[in-house]
């Protein structure tokens, strides 16, 4: 994924449902923030199907490091590209990614209410911990768009 991806990935995001996000870090310059952090973990998938012109975004994983974790945000398949095992893909190519940096462990959020996401990711072999209380604090005002 690079800069010039923003409009069509923003474009997946606002067309899926149970998508979490806000007017900073999802703004372009957030993106371009994360992705200048995090080159080598960020994947999109093209559509070469002929279902869409070629080149049209299909999915998107973001997923960046600390440098001790691994950690996967906005993951998303556009509804009309979903089943076909775009988003496994993306995940094993993000997870390969971490892996070649050292990274032994990899961490998500999804919002308990998105029960197709949460599934997925189960079958992922992401387990769901229940010994952790998930906390934030917004350092200046976050305008959330959840889809």
């Amino acid at each position: 994924m690079t800069i010039a991806d923003y409009r069509q990935v923003y474009d997946l995001w606002m067309a899926c449902a149970g998508m979490g996000l806000n007017d900073v870090d999802d703004s372009e310059s957030g993106v371009r923030r994360f992705l200048e952090r995090n080159p080598e973990t960020c994947f999109v998938s093209l559509d070469e199907s002929g279902q869409a012109p070629t080149g049209d975004i299909t999915g998107v994983i973001m997923a960046g490091n600390d440098g001790r974790r691994g950690y996967i945000y906005h993951t998303a398949v556009a509804p009309d590209h979903r089943h076909q095992g775009i988003a496994s893909l993306l995940v094993q190519h993000a997870c390969s990614a971490f892996k070649d940096l050292g990274i032994s462990k990899v961490a998500l959020v999804a919002f308990s209410s998105n029960l197709a996401g949460n599934s997925f990711w189960e079958r992922q072999g992401f387990s769901l911990r229940d010994d952790l209380a998930y906390r934030n604090l917004a350092l200046q005002r976050l305008n959330r768009l959840d889809t």
